[in-house]
């Protein structure tokens, strides 16, 4: 769970986080059996990370402003300090823009992992290759926020790029990021697959997910899951092509799909696959009780025109639009490149108000 900055008085109300933060750290220390239960003592260590992180990015800022402070004093008479000011005067708004944005991250399951599955949709050979784009964003997107992405299933394309594929995002408020990224996103571009070098149009659909805890209770009934082996695909060395090791489960009620073939054993493979599971029907029950809000997968049952949340024009001109804030960029290569962060902010921004 994030940490709620409402809950404690306010992203900027360090007394409160820091006495919330005393308070786990006593409670840590004056039980004897906290470590002996990993899952009972995760929810109690995520929020202490989180609040750490919270005061360490508010510290931080102040530091930031004492030296902004003092440069600005001297910059009257050293040109040095002019330029050190206004280094200092960039680093500090960067860093107000990340507690702006930490302080939007107040949902249940934000500071979560993520599960972002990526389909291709209308388009065929195209829309293959613009997944295959749409993955590359987004890990370079994890790569610069620090996070950790694992490969669970790749489906290849007939020709090129991929039919599907979905990864883990571990890190902080990846769910809470990344679910801005949910929806339709279609790529106009001359087509590097077309001798005759027309202009295309390509979609592909992306759906986010929390990663929940194992301890959050997700009544699975056994008898409801088909589970199915097969050969795993992909690089990997001869062991891939000999053995059963990729597991698929079909939970049958709700007709959700999870698959992995990114482990050796095929008992990794389940458990994992499990993981996804429990996730995903998680995040289900969470969209059923949403009421106010669109269903992601209708979102998801139509990858083609009229659907799109985001448009990445190549030609005739650059630009990226985000259709729910209307927030463009005229780069898309740095869009592509994973410079998210100003389209899930307002997203994010967009989202609190209307719930307010």
């Amino acid at each position: 769970m994030g940490v709620d900055s409402r809950k404690y008085g306010g992203i900027f109300d360090l007394a409160t986080k820091g006495k919330r933060l005393a308070d786990i750290n006593d409670q840590i220390d004056a039980d004897p059996n906290f470590w002996s239960d990993a899952k009972s003592s995760a929810t109690i260590l995520k929020e202490k990370k989180q609040l750490e992180l919270a005061i360490a990015a508010m510290a931080k800022a102040d530091r930031q402003g004492e030296d902004l402070t003092a440069a600005i004093e001297l910059a009257p008479d050293e040109e040095e300090f002019r330029a050190e000011a206004e280094t200092v005067l960039l680093s500090l708004d960067q860093t107000l823009r990340d507690l702006e944005v930490q302080s939007l991250l107040a949902g249940e399951l934000d500071g979560e992992g993520a599960l972002l599955t990526i389909n291709a949709g209308a388009g065929g050979t195209e829309s293959c290759d613009w997944a295959s784009m749409l993955l590359r964003m987004y890990l370079r997107f994890a790569e610069q926020k620090g996070w950790e992405s694992t490969l669970h299933d790749s489906q290849d394309g007939d020709e090129a790029g991929i039919k599907s594929v979905t990864i883990e995002v571990s890190g902080a408020f990846a769910f809470g990021l990344l679910k801005a990224e949910s929806g339709v996103h279609r790529l106009v571009r001359i087509s590097p697959f077309d001798s005759n070098a027309r202009r295309h149009t390509s979609f592909a659909s992306v759906f986010v997910s929390a990663v929940v805890d194992d301890e959050i209770a997700i009544t699975i009934n056994p008898a409801d899951l088909r589970i199915d082996t097969y050969r795993a695909s992909g690089a990997g060395g001869q062991h891939v092509n000999r053995t059963d090791s990729a597991v698929r489960i079909t939970h049958q009620p709700s007709g959700v799909v999870v698959q992995c073939q990114s482990q050796r054993s095929q008992h990794q493979n389940r458990e994992t696959a499990m993981k996804m599971l429990r996730s995903k029907l998680y995040e289900r029950e969470l969209e059923a009780r949403r009421q106010k809000q669109q269903s992601v997968e209708n979102a998801k049952a139509d990858i083609a025109f009229g659907s799109q949340i985001r448009s990445y024009v190549l030609h005739p001109y650059k630009l990226v639009k985000d259709h729910r804030t209307d927030v463009e960029s005229h780069a898309p290569d740095e869009v592509l490149d994973g410079r998210l962060m100003p389209f899930i902010t307002a997203y994010l921004q967009q989202s609190l108000s209307a719930c307010r």
